[in-house]
């Protein structure tokens, strides 16, 4: 099934702070790490490509101005999980310590093209590269359709930069 969106309001992710990719933080491989007794978030950098799905859900959370950018002792485990459920690019994720429900395998696998930028896929996602080696196993990932990303076949925000139009509309 194919989900599209015409909201305007979410058409375009956050702009993304000029040459990000090349900060130490977003090398592949990178994983943090942030958590209390309640609740364990991680966050892949590699994934992030700036939705700020987090930042505007829980800004006593997640804030992108300080360090750590996560304190997760600012919300409860459900609000955190939710608001993680919302990011698009699998780059958050959580795992529940006090027994309440981990982040679901959603039943369905929906992709969703986004005006100008990647596809948004949700579900049991397997990707594999063309040897048939598994590259990634996830419930949510961004992926490239614009051709510049340097971290294919995931979007890596690129498509702002060369200025891809995939919609129609004035030039």
């Amino acid at each position: 099934m194919t989900e599209r969106t015409s909201d305007p309001s979410h058409d375009e992710p956050d702009e993304a702070p000029e040459g990000f990719r090349g900060q130490p933080r977003y090398a592949p491989g990178v994983e943090r790490r942030y958590a209390n007794d309640q609740i364990e978030v991680t966050w892949e950098p590699a994934f992030c490509i700036h939705v700020a799905e987090c930042l505007r859900g829980l800004p006593g959370v997640f804030d992108n101005q300080r360090r750590p950018w996560i304190i997760v002792d600012n919300g409860s485990p459900g609000e955190i999980g939710d608001v993680i459920q919302r990011c698009p690019t699998g780059a958050l994720h959580f795992r529940r310590l006090d027994g309440g429900p981990q982040e679901p395998v959603p039943e369905e696998t929906t992709v969703q093209e986004r005006p100008n930028g990647p596809l948004f896929v949700r579900g049991n996602v397997r990707i594999f590269d063309q040897d048939h080696t598994p590259v990634r196993q996830d419930t949510r990932v961004a992926l490239c359709r614009c051709g510049a990303s340097a971290n294919k076949p995931f979007c890596d925000g690129s498509h702002r930069r060369i200025g891809i139009r995939t919609t129609r509309g004035p030039a």
